[in-house]
């Protein structure tokens, strides 16, 4: 399975128990293909870059999950034929390859031990903190 991050961006006059409704059938199309949530973060209400629908503002939420491609799939056709949504947007997340070397089972014992690779000095790493409340500012 490979790890997705979901940014959804409702409509801001949604009531709350719609928007649960929303996220609660997201995270239940995920776990229902063999998927598993990781996080869900609320980004709160945020001014749009343009009007969407008449729009100015929407309201911000990251899931991140581990998933199968056909969750995805599905995931996102259950998406876009809901009305909350305004905009969704589902991205692969790149694990460095120290993460991904130490999830691997170590079948080849018999094989010389891999050297240590050093992340590249320009590769951007996930800050876990930034998903918490609002990305750290862009300079």
């Amino acid at each position: 399975m490979r790890r997705y991050e979901l940014m959804l961006v409702l409509r801001p006059d949604v009531p709350d128990d719609r928007v649960q409704a929303t996220l609660d059938r997201s995270t239940r199309t995920i776990t229902t293909g063999g998927g598993q949530i990781i996080k869900v973060s609320p980004w709160g209400r945020r001014r749009l870059a343009y009007p969407i629908a008449s729009y100015r503002d929407g309201s911000y939420y990251i899931l991140v999950f581990d998933a199968p491609a056909e969750v995805v799939a599905e995931l996102e056709r259950g998406l876009n034929i809901t009305e909350e949504v305004m905009r969704h947007l589902v991205t692969r997340v790149e694990r460095p390859a120290a993460v991904r070397r130490a999830a691997a089972p170590e079948a080849e014992a018999d094989v010389a031990p891999p050297q240590e690779e050093e992340p590249e000095a320009d590769a951007e790493l996930i800050d876990e903190s930034e998903s918490e409340a609002a990305p750290a500012a862009i300079e």
